[in-house]
């Protein structure tokens, strides 16, 4: 096959990219002289070397009154790669994508049946589109304190105690990489007669080898929403939402799409979808692969450094490196500082967990090397092994007071957090990563939410998108006053 590196053997089957390529060259050569946006008119000598291949999609990869024809080209070799019907380029990330799902089904004031263990992306677009969630909560390992999916039968049993629900939205695979029966989630969201919408951002790469499980769409899905720029060599917010039409409608979808997404979207982002799309393509086979055998060495090194585990087998997605550090008593804040001081920051580490994200971009010397580094860095801090204790994000039960929206919406107030306890939360709260809400507008304030939070962040944890991170104060719903 072709240098998998060299954009211009693929440019052939990505018109996005031939268009960046054409307008990059021009630009390049000096024999372009816009005049429409960006403002940098692709000078580098204002700020430099920062918007190098800035290339807008309108009045850059063509032509700005007719640029949707080169778009809509792309996103259809997309949706014919994935079985779709439908598909669209998000330059704002799966965030983009969840919001605009969810403004595609329901109506305001509908439930939909939603797991617990969502990103705040979904949180909020649950609050855009007026929508009430129905939780339904992964199981946890109690080895690990690691979610797996969600059962099949919690979400039959949700569909069949809510019959008035528009949808079922899960996420799957989880952000350590469980894995669920999405054939048979489809079977009951079906059956239910709702469709199954599946948040799958980390599993762009999933049905390209026979050894990788299907993704969503092919396990029965309606829609899903990946991001090109995890586990694709795409750029960053570069997100794909694709759908099959049957139990979704396309012009509803088109209008949820557009009604959150930018008016000036960024050319070369849409180009890198483009031509990952391209690559997974021609040689998902083959770099699926070399990622599977990779992660299959790193574990096996990993699995000799006494107490120190792996999450894996049944379950399990192959390519998700996801390490276990209780047992050799290392934390995992300070094994990840260092792993940044040797050059390989990781996606997440909490007291217990390292997640490093490895891609189609790595070969198999650059995973060893990493699990060498990491071994050796475990090593330096070993102390004496402990229990692993579930994070608070997997664990907290919401106890839901108010809709989403009406929570958003509503007056709020300032309170000492320890004051807020048993108020209703304003504001969404969680620990990052994993960005999953311990607390979301419209939830009480419970002693044990509040006692999750201030643990991680006591462990070196960063809270966010609360109005105080450190937790001195919470924002909470105004409570009626008496006249």
């Amino acid at each position: 096959m072709g240098d998998p590196r060299d954009p211009r053997d693929l440019r052939g089957d990505a018109p996005l990219l031939d268009a960046w390529l054409r307008f990059t060259a021009q630009a390049e050569a000096g024999t372009l002289t816009p005049m429409c946006v960006p403002g940098h008119k692709q000078r580098h000598d204002l700020v430099g070397p920062v918007v190098a291949g800035d290339a807008p999609l309108y009045g850059g990869l063509d032509a700005i009154k007719h640029a949707d024809g080169l778009r809509q080209d792309a996103e259809q070799r997309a949706a014919r790669l994935w079985g779709a019907d439908w598909c669209r380029f998000s330059v704002a990330g799966s965030t983009h994508g969840n919001q605009a799902l969810a403004l595609a089904v329901g109506q305001p004031g509908q439930e939909i049946i939603v797991t617990r263990s969502l990103h705040r992306s979904l949180l909020l677009g649950l609050v855009l589109a007026g929508l009430r969630p129905v939780w339904v909560r992964p199981d946890l390992d109690p080895a690990t304190g690691l979610p797996g999916p969600v059962p099949v039968d919690a979400v039959r049993a949700a569909l069949a105690a809510h019959p008035a629900a528009c949808a079922v939205y899960l996420g799957d695979p989880s952000y350590v990489g469980t894995t669920g029966d999405l054939t048979g989630q489809a079977g009951a969201a079906h059956e239910a007669g709702v469709p199954l919408i599946v948040d799958a951002a980390w599993a762009a790469h999933l049905g390209f080898h026979p050894d990788l499980p299907p993704h969503a769409i092919a396990a029965g899905a309606d829609a899903m929403v990946t991001s090109a720029h995890k586990a694709l060599p795409a750029y960053t917010q570069g997100a794909l939402v694709l759908a099959r039409t049957a139990r979704l409608d396309a012009a509803r979808l088109d209008r949820a799409f557009e009604a959150t997404h930018t008016t000036s979207p960024a050319g070369a982002i849409m180009a890198s979808i483009d031509a990952a799309r391209a690559l997974l393509a021609r040689d998902g086979q083959e770099l699926s692969g070399r990622l599977l055998r990779g992660v299959a060495a790193a574990k096996d090194r990993l699995r000799r450094v006494p107490g120190l585990g792996v999450l894996d087998g049944p379950g399990v997605e192959p390519t998700k490196l996801v390490v276990l550090l209780a047992g050799s008593g290392a934390t995992g804040y300070a094994v990840e500082r260092d792993l940044i001081d040797a050059g390989m920051p990781v996606e997440m580490a909490d007291r217990d967990t390292i997640v490093p994200i490895i891609t189609l971009a790595d070969d198999e010397d650059t995973v060893a090397r990493f699990a060498d580094t990491l071994a050796a860095a475990v090593e330096r801090r070993r102390a004496a092994p402990r229990r692993p204790v579930p994070a608070a994000a997997w664990t907290i039960t919401p106890q839901q007071a108010l809709p989403p929206r009406e929570a958003f919406f509503s007056p709020n107030e300032t309170l000492a957090a320890d004051a807020a306890v048993g108020r209703v939360s304003a504001e969404l709260v969680a620990p990052y990563p994993p960005g999953i809400p311990v607390l979301a507008p419209g939830e009480v304030i419970t002693s044990a939410a509040l006692d999750a939070l201030r643990a991680a962040l006591a462990d070196g944890g960063r809270i966010a998108y609360a109005a105080d991170p450190s937790l001195a104060t919470l924002q909470v719903v105004s409570e009626p006053r008496a006249r």
